[in-house]
């Protein structure tokens, strides 16, 4: 399922910082309402991959038009529709024989 007016955004350099990749949408004429890069809880550094909610829908296909393939500090950007996590229903239970 999608969520709506929010883009998934990859393939990013591990130093760019959220202020360049608001710059790099603003740059675009795309306004953003949020923007959030995901780091290692433990290091504090980047995974590479973030998300960016923005103003309207007409926002979200412009921003996949054009940013998707750009390249930021090397690196050509993967741009997409943000879907919402999958849950697993269908784990089962492992059960230990061993005593």
């Amino acid at each position: 399922m999608l969520e709506k007016n929010k883009l998934y955004v990859g393939n990013l350099e591990y130093s760019v910082t959220e202020e360049e990749l608001t710059k790099t949408f603003n740059d675009n004429g795309i306004s953003i309402r949020e923007l959030r890069i995901i780091k290692d809880k433990y290091t504090g550094k980047s995974k590479g991959f973030g998300f960016v909610e923005v103003n309207n829908e007409d926002d979200v296909q412009k921003a996949i038009d054009i940013l998707d393939g750009k390249e930021l500090k090397g690196r050509n950007l993967r741009v997409s529709r943000a879907h919402l996590p999958r849950r697993n229903f269908n784990r089962k239970k492992r059960i230990n024989f061993r005593r």
